[in-house]
């Protein structure tokens, strides 16, 4: 914990610095190469409930993670929370320690060559954003929230920085800026939830999101029950937002595909979703919040998950595309990593359906679903999850919206789902929950969508 006076980015030098301290350090003999990982995080936190700020709290974390390759192909890892270089040589020689320890690595696919990534779009306001804007921001959404209702929630913005230095000639660099407000409005029978972000803390419109809280809370009052089954659904941005997550954690990463545990395996080049349906991981893309290079060092590209309901392609890191005889996407995690390759920034296209009032006027009786809560896997292989409506769940008949429900659990494969999608909305919104970051994600509107269980609470 440091004041918030920091620079706000160490900067290219001040990584290689300390970058060069493990890759200069005297590790013995038979090593091969040495490869760090530096990430660094800083950002300041407004905490809200009962409708007043009642935290500030800024956090600051440099992580300095080593990996170490013997001549003989045995790897090992360390990692330490430093800024201190002689810590960081020390961690170095503490990888090359468990290197020796550990057996030979036969899929092992080398470290990442030196490689040109280039940047992503850094706001500076963000960066140096202080607790008197985000308080600013805090009193300009509550002054939407009248006083039968009481809101919560937090406002982040936060710089971060990334740095992948090896023996192959590798020295990449690049921050990054992001900022994201979190809102629910409760009553007494009800709750509505809004959301922003971006990369830029103008990408946030606190007055907006406090309007659409308290819509949803309004409209939430004296909800009533309605029967478990299938249920056409418009889902709107945030709960997209949780189904494409859990996708890119169960269809998409290149370990699971290999090792035949991924809903993937066997089915490439098929249909498999509606031909309204396109998925992409973007970590560059101006709706996502992703760096240029992966935590290996290799550049992060656009990857064609679904294109027109076909299955395209999962994403590898260098280990899995090495097995697999196919180039990295530039989606690995750090080392050392059990889950294998991710796609960190899944954003479904936007299609032609226009707005979530028009997805919602197309439907003729379901329900329109704000977000998901304690969503979990229950078969991975099928894409099968199980979670809860939460903070805004209302009944459609005829087009429009004429009543709240109490929240339901679904139950349901969520490439199923896909392959039942009637509609997909022309607007996009930011989703954060699932993401490191957060991405924009368009309404959709899905038929068939399993419900296996009611609760006694809106």
């Amino acid at each position: 914990m440091t004041s918030q006076t920091t620079e706000a980015l160490l900067g290219r030098d001040g990584f290689a610095r300390l970058a060069d301290a493990a890759l200069d350090a005297d590790l013995g003999g038979a090593v091969a190469g040495v490869e760090v990982l530096l990430q660094r995080e800083a950002g300041g936190l407004t905490r809200f409930a009962n409708s007043q700020i009642h935290q500030n709290v800024w956090r600051e974390d440099l992580a300095a993670n080593v990996r170490v390759v013997t001549d003989d192909g045995r790897v090992g890892v360390a990692s330490v929370h430093t800024d201190d270089p002689a810590v960081v040589a020390s961690t170095a020689r503490q990888a090359a320690g468990i290197a020796r320890l550990s057996p030979p690595d036969p899929a092992f696919p080398g470290l990442a060559p030196m490689a040109k990534a280039g940047d992503v779009e850094v706001d500076e306001a963000t960066l140096t954003s202080t607790p008197q804007h985000r308080a600013e921001a805090v009193r300009t959404l509550l002054a939407e929230v009248d006083e039968r209702y009481e809101a919560a929630g937090t406002y982040r913005t936060q710089a971060d920085e990334i740095g992948v230095f090896n023996t192959e000639g590798q020295r990449s660099y690049a921050p990054r800026s992001s900022a994201a407000l979190t809102l629910v409005v409760t009553g007494g029978s009800s709750s509505g939830w809004a959301e922003d972000g971006g990369r830029s803390r103008s990408d946030i419109d606190p007055a907006a999101a406090g309007r659409r809280a308290v819509e949803k809370v309004r409209a939430g009052e004296d909800p009533i029950d309605v029967e478990a089954g299938q249920w056409t659904v418009v889902l709107e941005p945030p709960a997209v937002g949780t189904l494409a997550a859990y996708l890119a954690y169960m269809a998409f990463g290149g370990r699971d595909y290999l090792e035949n545990r991924s809903y993937a395996a066997g089915r490439l080049g098929e249909q498999v979703a509606d031909a309204r349906v396109s998925l992409t991981d973007d970590p560059r893309s101006p709706h996502a919040g992703g760096y240029p290079v992966d935590y290996e060092g290799t550049p992060t590209t656009r990857v064609e998950l679904l294109a027109g309901g076909e299955l395209r392609s999962v994403v590898h890191d260098r280990n899995t595309a090495k097995q697999a005889g196919t180039e990295s996407t530039g989606n690995a995690l750090p080392a050392p990593n059990t889950y294998g390759p991710m796609a960190l920034y899944p954003m479904f296209a936007p299609g032609d359906g226009g707005s979530t009032a028009d997805l919602v006027a197309g439907c003729e009786r379901g329900l329109l679903v704000t977000r998901f809560h304690y969503t979990n896997v229950l078969n991975h292989k099928e894409t099968t999850a199980t979670g809860m409506t939460r903070d805004g769940t209302f009944l459609i008949e005829d087009g429009k919206v004429t009543a709240a429900v109490r929240n339901l659990r679904f139950t349901q494969s969520l490439m199923g789902a896909l392959a039942r999608v009637e509609a997909v909305g022309s607007d996009t919104a930011f989703a954060g929950e699932g993401f490191e970051y957060g991405c924009r994600q368009p309404a959709l509107r899905i038929a068939g969508f399993a419900f296996t269980g009611t609760t006694s609470f809106g």
